[in-house]
């Protein structure tokens, strides 16, 4: 995808901004709705973004979960630590560099990110149920695409606090 000149585009700043405002409101619903569903089930959401990573991609090091979460180590450190007091997740050595430790859910952890994946799930459904399929389908796509190209734009090293992609 070619990038537009960013001069010869004066809607832009506008567009930006627009942009920067319902992605900053949706964001913000997102987040309180999803904590409104997950703290029922006695975990934070950064707990269960941990919980959904290992789901979906198995086992983890602690370094490859901040990276895909975008945290800092230590920040993932105590949100394992608290998920393996609650026995969702466990650690183990890494066959290939002892070094490591490979996180992944217990069975207990898998089920519960389950159940909230299913209620947030029928949640989206009641959500999306007043559009037009073919609105849902352009609103899927759009919004993948914007995701996929923030992400492109995010370092996951860290100590990038301040700098200008």
């Amino acid at each position: 995808m070619a990038r537009a000149s960013t001069a010869a585009d004066p809607s832009l700043d506008r567009d930006a901004e627009a942009l920067q405002d319902a992605l900053s409101e949706l964001i913000r619903v997102y987040q309180f709705r999803d904590r409104d569903r997950i703290c029922c089930h006695d975990i934070s959401v950064t707990q269960c973004y941990v919980l959904e990573s290992l789901a979906r991609e198995g086992s983890l090091t602690t370094n490859q979960l901040a990276g895909e979460l975008y945290l800092d180590k230590s920040t993932v450190s105590r949100v394992v630590d608290a998920l393996e007091r609650k026995g969702l997740l466990r650690r183990r050595r890494h066959a290939e560099d002892r070094r490591a430790v490979l996180l992944s859910c217990t069975g207990k952890g898998r089920q519960l990110y389950e159940r909230i994946r299913l209620d947030i799930h029928e949640r989206e459904k009641r959500l999306l149920a007043d559009f037009d399929p073919d609105v849902r389908a352009a609103m899927v796509e759009l919004i993948g695409r914007l995701a996929r190209a923030a992400q492109e734009r995010v370092s996951t090293a860290g100590g990038n606090c301040c700098s200008i992609d």
